[in-house]
């Protein structure tokens, strides 16, 4: 992460999108043990820390930067909560386009979520919530329905991106997404055909991370053009978790590539039918600021970037 906040920064980016998994929470994460390593870590003292740890080594690197956060499964393991979420991580779910947006959708709505949206350069970025089995629920479902709704009528829309942790239903991933429960496949489906209608109108991108590894062109599947067409959708899964192998459909994915740590660029263009270009940013283990280096140590810096095991 602090090796993506050096490119993101230098990129001259004007925010990053983090599609969730903060922390490991089922284990002590590697780089939260060795630096741990000379004392004695309870399981208490690691649930307790692990949130702050995140914040400080992996949101402080982006320093004025906006960061946006979505939720990602890890979130949610016991005994996290979306409401020890929301009490953690206020700053950043409430932020002030996040505030300044939902208060312009309906002024008496004061309530902090883990999903919102902010218009930017005419784009309205869509952070929504799959975090657990049963979302979309029927709350989130009748605010998106609301937000699309507006953009479609609303002429300053160029485009809308949608970034959340699981990729909807019947991706290329689909063994590691919505898929795995009835209500996700049942709400992840109807978030589709949304988005396609919506796409008929202005264009839509989809961005997921919950498959460690990066794909372009992650709806392109038999199921997909058999029920609507295919929409422009991304896995970027490569901010630093433990990498998985690609499934054996990638042959119809435009790109993918496993192992990788990087970062995906959206650049703003003035063309109707294709607005955003979206570019990926693999990085190389050079890349990792000296500060951090120094910090774990070199040998533990190269363990991490050549050994982090591709496991699915």
């Amino acid at each position: 992460m602090p090796a993506i906040a050096t490119g993101v920064l230098r990129d001259k980016s004007l925010f990053y999108w983090h599609l969730g998994d903060f922390r490991a929470i089922y284990r002590f994460d590697q780089d939260y043990a060795q630096t741990h390593k000379h004392g004695v870590m309870s399981i208490t003292e690691y649930l307790s820390g692990a949130w702050p740890d995140f914040i400080e080594n992996q949101l402080v690197p982006f320093g004025d930067l906006p960061v946006y956060l979505a939720l990602g499964n890890h979130e949610l393991i016991h005994p996290k909560t979306r409401s020890m979420i929301i009490d953690q991580f206020s700053d950043w779910l409430n932020g002030p386009f996040i505030r300044q947006q939902r208060l312009a959708d309906d002024p008496t709505d004061h309530v902090v979520k883990t999903y919102y949206h902010w218009i930017q350069d005419g784009i309205d970025f869509i952070t929504l919530d799959n975090a657990s089995t049963e979302q979309f629920d029927q709350n989130q479902m009748k605010w998106l329905r609301h937000v699309l709704d507006h953009a479609i009528a609303d002429a300053g829309t160029r485009a809308v991106v949608v970034g959340m942790h699981e990729a909807l239903p019947d991706s290329i991933s689909e063994d590691h997404s919505m898929s795995q429960s009835k209500e996700g496949i049942d709400s992840g489906r109807q978030v589709y055909q949304w988005l396609l209608e919506l796409h008929t109108r202005k264009p839509v991108y989809i961005l997921a991370s919950h498959s460690h590894f990066y794909m372009e062109g992650i709806f392109n599947t038999e199921y997909i053009k058999a029920h609507g067409a295919v929409l422009p959708g991304w896995i970027v899964g490569t901010a630093g978790a433990e990498r998985y192998h690609l499934p054996p459909e990638k042959t119809n994915a435009v790109d993918a590539r496993e192992h990788v740590y990087g970062y995906l660029t959206g650049q703003v263009t003035a063309d109707k039918d294709n607005p955003i270009e979206f570019t990926f940013t693999q990085l190389a283990e050079t890349d990792v600021p000296t500060a951090v280096v120094n910090k774990f140590s070199a040998a533990f810096v190269h363990e991490c970037w050549a050994d982090n095991p591709a496991k699915w």
